[in-house]
């Protein structure tokens, strides 16, 4: 015959414990609940009420406005990003620069250390001549790949796809937080006049309970 698992060693313990936490998640949903207004209460007033009507119209609204606010913009900012990109990289080309004399020249970029005067090979095969900031290690005769426009001139790099992924970024969390904003102010100014109608409500409590004070008292 075998014996009742309740009757094993540890068996009440476990469902104290088993008790325990139900009742502890129970009391933790209760209390959520209560706090968002689900729950019945003789305590809430008529303006509670309201504004927890308008807060969670206003959390749905937001639900549904920020998201679809920060995707739109952040694709927008996506798209035009491959866009500056596809077109950079259609109207640069890479060239090898070689160094011809290191710390001559200046080429105008105030956080440049130094300078270096190289020739390169411009797209349509002549050779190009100029001063370029100077790279690391850099020494007569070096070499180093840089950028040139269909001209020959040395230019800035294309536009990196890290730039395109963080501007995306960037932009959907600026749109989000500017369409959260408005929800938020809307809020804010419906709980400063439902608290101002609270206190008038308690004002006109105290004053009737002063006045039933007066009429009771002892003559």
């Amino acid at each position: 015959m075998t014996t009742m698992s309740w009757f094993s060693p540890g068996a009440p313990r476990r469902a104290a414990a088993d008790g325990d936490a139900r009742w502890t998640a129970g009391t933790w949903t209760c209390r959520c609940a209560r706090r968002a207004g689900l729950l019945p209460s003789e305590l809430r007033r008529p303006v509670d009420r309201l504004q927890r009507a308008v807060a969670f119209v206003l959390l749905a609204l937001a639900l549904v406005a920020v998201p679809l606010a920060a995707v739109t913009c952040a694709r927008w900012s996506y798209r035009s990003g491959m866009n500056a990109e596809r077109a950079e990289h259609a109207a640069r080309y890479r060239a090898v620069a070689t160094a011809e004399a290191v710390g001559v020249g200046s080429t105008g970029d105030r956080y440049a250390h130094q300078a270096l005067r190289a020739h390169w090979t411009a797209p349509d095969g002549s050779t190009r001549v100029g001063v370029l900031t100077g790279w690391k290690d850099a020494r007569a005769g070096s070499r180093h790949t840089i950028w040139t426009d269909v001209t020959g001139r040395a230019v800035t790099p294309p536009r990196p796809h890290g730039r395109t992924v963080t501007d995306a970024g960037y932009a959907g969390a600026g749109a989000a937080l500017v369409v959260v904003l408005p929800f938020l102010g809307v809020y804010l100014l419906v709980r400063r006049r439902c608290d101002r109608h609270r206190d008038a409500l308690w004002d006109a409590a105290w004053a009737r309970m002063d006045t039933d004070a007066g009429h009771n008292r002892p003559s």
